[in-house]
């Protein structure tokens, strides 16, 4: 998967905004200015930081190599996820979304149901 096609996956989930507040090596996204991913662009590999629930992200780590705790986040909550190829497009995308949901399903009520009025997701599945 291409940065550009993570760019564009991400920017496509509702309300997304991208924006440079550390600088221009690090994109971050945010929903309702609440970040859900980072991507290191200029890394080689590149990686992604995402939030993840606390149990599921100790799974990912423990299960693939090219997902760690990511670095300067809370590392019970973030996961950094290297885009070296190991994981499928698929796998990418769904840690994306997982991401996105946790974050939306903690905004305040009114924003949480603006954002899902013109989404379909379903925030409250289990991933």
């Amino acid at each position: 998967m291409t940065l550009e096609h993570i760019r564009k996956y991400l920017l496509s989930k509702p309300e997304t905004t991208e924006e440079l507040p550390f600088g221009p090596e690090a994109l971050v996204f945010k929903v309702a200015e609440k970040m859900f991913a980072l991507i290191a662009w200029e890394q080689d590999p590149i990686y992604i930081s995402m939030k993840c629930d606390p149990e599921r992200a100790v799974a990912l780590r423990e299960t693939y190599p090219a997902i760690n705790a990511a670095y300067h986040f809370n590392k019970t909550h973030w996961n950094m996820v290297y885009v070296d190829g190991t994981l499928t497009d698929d796998q990418i995308t769904e840690l994306i979304d997982h991401s996105y949901d946790l974050v939306v399903k903690k905004l305040k009520k009114s924003d949480r149901d603006r954002i899902l009025g013109c989404s379909v997701l379903n925030v409250g599945a289990s991933r």
